[in-house]
């Protein structure tokens, strides 16, 4: 299963790689340049497929637990002052997606949408401490009876330039579905209430949708 954000790079993308074998099988004299050529354009076109796959998942929904949103490695678990939303000290965790994790954004609870906002930005290296700030990103705050509000952030880098954000405030949010996707890899950070117990660790390799953050028990 490919997400609905690739559908037409997909479509080009496999166009453009009939086109290039076909010509270059009928227009090029020197065999092996043509099969470089053929072999090229067909890896490229394997990278875009991996690039938007969103391989079904079985999503355990639990009111208590805030799964992961994307699949990457964990890089910060620290406590900072969030100023945009609540205005107070939180628990961030901080995930850094590559080119090579999928890139879907997942609801991390079930719950009522109380802010998304969008804002425009610089597109600094996704590690740079202040990229966070500074980055074309969005805040999204998610609200159930058992966890409270939660905040998630996407966050562009360098390479991811596209942002997209399916949730609308007052909308109600369904814990593992769809919320978005960031395209070429980039970070989403995650801010928790100061007293929640951290269920991962630093530079764990976690998957949207399947990996608890956070368990209240």
């Amino acid at each position: 299963m490919f997400h609905k954000e690739g559908h037409k790079i997909i479509i080009y993308s496999f166009f453009i790689t009939f086109f290039i074998s076909i010509s270059s099988e009928y227009f090029l004299t020197n065999d092996y340049l043509s099969k470089i050529l053929q072999i090229f354009s067909l890896v490229i076109f394997c990278l875009v497929l991996q690039f938007f796959r969103n391989p079904k998942r079985k999503i355990l929904k639990n009111e208590n637990e805030i799964l992961s949103p994307v699949d990457g490695k964990v890089v910060s678990i620290k406590k900072v002052f969030e100023k945009e939303y609540f205005k107070d000290d939180r628990i961030l965790v901080s995930i850094f997606m590559s080119p090579f994790n999928i890139h879907v954004t997942r609801y991390p609870i079930s719950g009522k949408i109380l802010y998304s906002k969008y804002h425009p930005g610089k597109y600094l290296v996704a590690w740079h401490p202040k990229s966070s700030e500074k980055n074309e990103r969005t805040t999204i705050v998610v609200e159930n009876k058992k966890v409270g509000p939660i905040l998630y952030r996407q966050i562009a880098g360098t390479v991811a330039r596209r942002i997209v954000n399916y949730a609308q405030k007052n909308n109600n949010a369904i814990q593992g579905e769809d919320s978005g996707f960031i395209k070429f890899g980039s970070r989403v950070d995650v801010f928790l209430p100061i007293d929640s117990k951290i269920k991962v660790k630093m530079n764990q390799k976690v998957k949207g949708g399947i990996n608890s953050i956070i368990l209240n028990s």
